[in-house]
């Protein structure tokens, strides 16, 4: 018998790592002659560079860099050294989290930290620079990491403009002579689960900057100053990417990225899959769990329990989903791979507590299913 145990972080609780060491120790409980494989997933949020590492045996490193705010932060980032690869996720210079409640400021939050990482990746020999877009506490498409890498930008009076999306309403030139050259010799490749568009009713600043602490006067201004910033992108640049899907992700981010970078979006599931070889892992297993902590229908949308059913249909092999909670619409993944889902809670609980009663939750479920499983795979 073969499992793979490939789910998600589970948010406030439990590392990727975490959550598939619970699901081993329960299926192990009931069947310890089982192959269990475990692959922590992540789909390029919060917890992508520790799920890569976890299994790619890559090096953690830090570097003190620029918040969102101007304060300074220790960043993380996941260097694989054999292949020149940096994984960075923007969240650990750039994120939401960085930033308390009553602070946040969409209008200059700032993505130079962000910035700063992929200088380093540059500094340590990176060939490959992966980018792992959720989580952001900006909305400044991009524009603070392209600062951090060279670009200039000016306004009218040819100085340079202050930090932030808001900013960017009196940008009047951009200058490309000091951005780092050693760009052109890195591919980049945007791993985020966002498809928006830069702009208008469905881009970065009508979805995502309320919960950045814009208002809704504000949003207008800063949509309206991210339009103005793609305006003398196209001056400068070779194509005008606002418009294409992912362009909006990260608050504007995958925009910079897709601009001045030539970065390829890919869905982040997809990008650690491979990363991680789920599907090599796959082939000839029995059984795939997968999980996150909240499945719903916005799972469709490039989540890792979506990623990983993708996989495991192509290779015939049946998934379930354990999680924290089943949302509004779960039962629609049932007709893209996944065949069974299941809630941690057993009976009535706060949610502080089954965070807190993660791990036990999970072993409990995944011993039920092995349970099942064991006694279904008996019959003749």
């Amino acid at each position: 018998m073969k499992i793979i145990i490939a789910p998600d972080s589970f948010k406030d609780s439990l590392s990727a790592e975490g959550v598939a060491n619970a699901i081993a120790e329960g299926l192990a409980s009931v069947w310890p002659d089982a192959e269990l494989i475990k692959c922590p997933m992540a789909d390029g949020g919060e917890g992508t560079v520790e799920s890569v590492l976890a299994a790619c045996q890559g090096e953690l490193r830090t570097n003190r860099v620029q918040g969102p705010l101007g304060d300074s932060v220790d960043a993380h980032w996941g260097w694989l050294a054999e292949s020149h690869t940096a994984i960075i996720e923007m969240a650990e210079a750039s994120g939401l989290q960085l930033v308390p409640p009553g602070q946040r400021d969409a209008c200059s939050s700032s993505t130079f930290g962000t910035g700063e990482l992929i200088r380093a990746a540059l500094d340590a020999g990176a060939q490959r620079i992966i980018l792992a877009i959720g989580g952001s506490a900006t909305n400044d498409g991009g524009a603070g990491a392209m600062l951090a890498l060279g670009v200039q930008l000016l306004d009218a009076e040819e100085a340079a403009l202050p930090l932030g999306g808001l900013a960017l309403a009196k940008l009047s030139r951009i200058s490309l002579e000091q951005l780092d050259q050693r760009l052109k010799e890195v591919r980049f490749e945007i791993a985020a689960d966002v498809n928006n568009p830069l702009c208008g009713p469905h881009g970065a600043s009508a979805i995502f900057g309320p919960q950045k602490g814009a208002n809704p006067q504000q949003v207008e201004q800063l949509d309206a100053a991210l339009g103005h910033f793609a305006d003398h992108c196209a001056k400068v640049l070779p194509n005008d990417v606002r418009d294409e899907p992912g362009s909006g992700a990260a608050g504007g981010l995958g925009f910079a990225a897709k601009a001045f970078l030539g970065a390829q979006f890919r869905a982040g599931v997809e990008v650690v899959a491979e990363l991680v070889g789920l599907e090599k892992a796959v082939r000839g297993a029995d059984l795939v769990i997968t999980g996150e902590g909240r499945f719903d229908a916005q799972t469709l949308r490039g989540k890792t329990p979506f990623g990983v059913a993708r996989i495991a249909k192509q290779h015939n092999v049946p998934v379930i989903v354990i999680a924290g909670t089943l949302g509004e619409g779960y039962e629609q993944m049932y007709a893209h791979g996944v065949d069974a889902a299941f809630a941690l809670p057993s009976g009535p609980m706060t949610l502080e507590q089954a965070c807190s009663e993660a791990p036990r939750l999970l072993r409990e479920r995944a011993s039920d299913i092995a349970r099942v499983w064991k006694l279904v795979a008996a019959r003749p």
